[in-house]
């Protein structure tokens, strides 16, 4: 398994490239912003993206899935609870990140005043779905809490925790819309936690870990 992170946009959200290295097909992990630096990721890696994989519906996650699948052709996918923030601006954030903006710098202030645009899904994912490309396989893991469609993607000694779980004990907010700190606490004890220590986390945001570093 190939595994290239691209760290992208004002958040500095990561974006993963997960690659097949017989296939040299991919995956690429919430294409968050700045679609030409994962374009770039791809083609230094000699690899084709096959599915665009949101592990949650905000902004920070899913405003370069169009301009990736215009260059692409490979389909969206999200967890069903999550879809509708994929075309709704008051749901993925970006509409009051916006409003914020303008609020403080005056309408349509400079570069990224833009609401955040995706098209629709292609595929909904559920809890133990599998996404697949050539020998690479991820499962599913519906982990709400930061958002309620949010998921992790687990395959074989890594797991994608989106903004469930990040480095040094950190974990996703839960003050936005759909969020529930009690969701988000029984989904990394029961979900992630349960995995090996050895595992690697590949976070939304940050330096990767272990799941024996993180560990209540």
């Amino acid at each position: 398994m190939i595994v290239r992170t691209v760290t992208v946009g004002a958040l500095d959200t990561n974006c993963y490239v997960v690659g097949c290295e017989r296939s040299r097909k991919a995956i690429v992990i919430d294409p968050g912003a700045e679609p030409e630096k994962i374009l770039a990721a791809l083609r230094e890696e000699r690899l084709e993206c096959d599915m665009i994989v949101n592990t949650h519906g905000h902004m920070d996650h899913i405003a370069a899935n169009g301009a990736l699948k215009a260059a692409t052709g490979a389909p969206i996918a999200i967890h069903s609870d999550d879809a509708r923030a994929l075309l709704d601006p008051s749901v993925n954030l970006s509409e009051f990140v916006m409003r914020g903006r303008a609020s403080r710098l005056g309408p349509g202030s400079g570069p990224g005043s833009r609401e955040a645009e995706s098209p629709q899904a292609d595929r909904l994912l559920a809890e133990g779905d599998d996404v697949e490309v050539g020998d690479v396989k991820l499962r599913v893991v519906h982990t709400p809490g930061h958002t309620p469609g949010s998921v992790s993607l687990v395959g074989e000694g890594v797991v994608f925790s989106g903004d469930t779980l990040f480095a040094g004990g950190g974990v996703g907010r839960t003050d936005f819309p759909g969020g529930s700190y009690d969701s988000l606490v029984k989904s990394i004890e029961e979900k992630l936690f349960t995995l090996p220590d050895e595992t690697v986390v590949y976070p939304g945001h940050g330096p990767c870990t272990r799941i024996g570093r993180e560990r209540w």
